[in-house]
């Protein structure tokens, strides 16, 4: 039974349409060694990445960015089907992606005043301005109800004063939006504002962390970062109402548009392609039994985060399905990381350098993100803790925040 997903003609057109333009206008040399649609570690040179952020804005004007997006704040307008077709497309270009987080966009829709819209969403969705999200501190760590940055309001202004650690930013994204606290004597929850911060500015500061999966993570530091009041998201007290907007797309509620494994599909082209005992590595039983597991592990992954996809783009409610997705992802990622490293066994940690490294050193890269990548967005424990919530097993229970999803429902 064929379970492949039909395209129509004219979807098919926009296909070739995509493929065309991508083949045109990307040099070989100015691609991804590797898959970058879920790599942490990518290390771009300068010139790359130049060249990049300017085919992003072209991108961005071709609707092709942000496909999914409403039109008229720059984005692509378009159905979920496009945004499976782009991003299969540029997979297959080895094309790298915005260095945006999408997680703003969504408090900016349901948020942000027709001017904020225009003013910080409509650049971004054009590829024309870059963010990147600041939440985690050093002391509450992923505990964002206990924010300790302090905004202090000075006439006209704020001033923003505080530290936050492992912020995955490149460095040069032009705001790090986030919570700070704004009124300390207020309850938990209605003590913080939600802000979109310029850098660079004065008094801000990016410092690299150099960790087992890249030098990519950040900590900034705020020293009297004056920020002016329209760059103030929601009312002073709701930024934590804000956060639970953005929290719904990192806790997985967005789904994604074509999901890869990308470690386990090289691992079944290995086992197919590596000879062994007068054989292929694949014949052997044991293998077998792991790299099928890690393959249906992938799969359900891969249907689960679809499911939320489709969910989000039809407007249908969602309550515990993201979060669904986040949950299996983080633990079935670690167990296949495993499997992975149980069939490659010391060339898996061959990296991009490598002459030999298997795909190009990708699995190498893939390996370093499981070590140090299951903390990001909020740590298992709090996901788990989220996913019972909504599933109605904890003591505690809770509903989804509002998303553009349901908001336009």
């Amino acid at each position: 039974m064929d379970f492949a997903l039909a395209y129509t003609e004219d979807q098919e057109r926009f296909r070739k349409e995509v493929r065309t333009w991508l083949d045109e206008n990307i040099p070989d040399e100015m691609r991804a060694p590797i898959d970058d649609s879920n790599s942490e570690t990518r290390d771009v040179p300068e010139n790359v990445w130049k060249f990049w952020r300017q085919k992003h804005k072209e991108m961005g004007a071709k609707g092709w960015l942000f496909p999914t997006y409403p039109k008229e704040y720059g984005g692509g307008g378009l159905s979920a089907d496009h945004a499976t077709i782009i991003e299969e497309e540029l997979t297959r270009a080895r094309a790298i992606r915005s260095n945006s987080t999408n997680f703003v966009f969504d408090d900016l829709i349901v948020w942000g005043t027709e001017e904020q819209k225009q003013k910080f969403l409509k650049p971004m969705l054009l590829g024309e301005k870059t963010n990147h999200q600041k939440l985690t501190e050093p002391k509450g760590g992923a505990d964002l109800a206990n924010y300790q940055s302090r905004a202090v309001r000075d006439g006209d202004d704020w001033l923003l004063s505080g530290q936050s650690i492992f912020i995955s930013a490149w460095g040069d994204e032009d705001y790090l939006p986030g919570p700070m606290l704004t009124d300390p004597e207020a309850p938990r929850h209605r003590n913080m504002g939600y802000f979109m911060i310029p850098n660079p500015s004065p008094g801000l500061t990016l410092t690299s962390l150099n960790l087992i999966h890249g030098s990519r993570q950040k900590i900034v530091t705020m020293d009297n970062v004056r920020v002016p009041a329209d760059h103030l998201i929601g009312g002073d007290h709701e930024g934590w109402q804000v956060m639970g907007t953005h929290l719904e797309a990192e806790h997985g509620g967005h789904g994604a548009a074509a999901p890869r494994a990308e470690e386990v599909e090289n691992m079944v082209s290995y086992l197919k392609e590596t000879r062994y005992n007068n054989g292929t590595l694949g014949e052997d039983l044991v293998t077998q039994q792991v790299a099928m597991e890690a393959v249906l592990e992938a799969h359900v992954q891969n249907l689960l985060v679809k499911r939320t996809f489709w969910m989000y783009q039809s407007h249908k409610p969602i309550q515990y399905e993201g979060n669904l997705s986040n949950v299996h992802g983080r633990e079935s990622g670690l167990r296949n990381a495993q499997r992975v490293r149980e069939v490659y066994g010391m060339p898996g940690f061959l990296g991009v350098n490598e002459g030999t490294a298997p795909h190009g050193g990708a699995q190498e890269v893939s390996q370093r993100n499981a070590a140090g990548q299951r903390h990001a967005g909020g740590s298992t424990n709090i996901a788990k803790v989220i996913l019972a919530r909504r599933i109605g097993i904890s003591r505690t229970q809770e509903r989804a925040a509002t998303t553009p999803s349901t908001a336009a429902s």
